[in-house]
């Protein structure tokens, strides 16, 4: 699979990236399969210089704030008022309420909404979901709200994506052997940080470390941080190649 990183700036847009918006694409029945993780605000944009929107088949959500999800009322836009005419229902996988959430973003009522456009289906964590050609398995993360984490495996090869989370042994457990780990680093270790929200840079490593993973992608780092510091603290405690999350970025999996 390969991993292009679209927006990565932690909470909000900063000046060189949107928010985050994740892109994963693999072969699948003599195509490519494209699915998108996250759709945070000025990602849409962005998105539009990898791919065309309508090659994507899917959109998977980590959680509801909007640094991760709130362009998707840009994409029922697209997809609703295209001038060659409506797009088909897309599937987005998203926690519970999704569909209530984006409509009361765009103004919508809520029945119908945006599902005239989209196809939402609830996450669950207690099963394993095929979607193309990746076997999808969340894991509820350390969030104020209904958040997951997200594994990806194709052909023994996996790719885990934290979402927003703080230190919890759920994402210890899902990245277990995982080839990269894409892991937001919000705080800095010099505090103080409000518990059970974000992780550190350090914390990152230290997760990254007791999973074994084969690579950390530090990511989701605020516009007033230098992602470069939160690298170097998670280099502190994982003794893996890390690398800095950046727009346009590309990895093989």
């Amino acid at each position: 699979m390969r991993l292009t990183v679209v927006g990565c700036s932690g909470s909000f847009p900063g000046p060189e990236s949107s928010a985050s918006c994740y892109l994963v694409e693999a072969p699948y029945e003599g195509r490519t399969y494209r699915l998108v993780l996250d759709l945070g605000n000025g990602s849409f944009g962005a998105l539009q210089r990898h791919i065309d929107p309508d090659e994507v088949d899917a959109v998977g959500l980590s959680h509801l704030h909007a640094d991760h999800c709130l362009d998707l009322c840009s994409y029922y836009v697209a997809r609703k008022y295209h001038p060659t005419g409506p797009r088909p229902s897309l599937p987005v996988y998203g926690p519970f309420g999704t569909a209530d959430r984006l409509a009361v973003a765009y103004g919508l009522p809520l029945d119908p909404g945006m599902r005239g456009q989209f196809d939402f289906r609830a996450w669950m964590t207690d099963e394993a979901k095929e979607l193309g050609p990746f076997t999808v398995t969340v894991a509820p993360a350390c969030h104020p709200v209904e958040a997951y984490l997200i594994r990806l495996d194709l052909d023994g090869r996996s790719l885990v994506y934290t979402g927003d989370t703080g230190p919890t042994d759920a994402l210890v457990d899902l990245a277990r052997g995982a080839d990269l780990l894409l892991s937001e680093a919000t705080f800095r270790s010099t505090g103080p940080n409000p518990p059970d929200v974000h992780l550190t840079g350090r914390q990152a490593g230290e997760h990254a470390e007791r999973a074994g993973v084969g690579r950390l992608v530090v990511t989701h780092v605020p516009a007033w941080y230098d992602p470069v510091d939160l690298a170097v603290e998670a280099r502190s405690a994982f003794s893996g190649p890390v690398d800095v999350a950046r727009p346009g970025a590309t990895y093989d999996i």
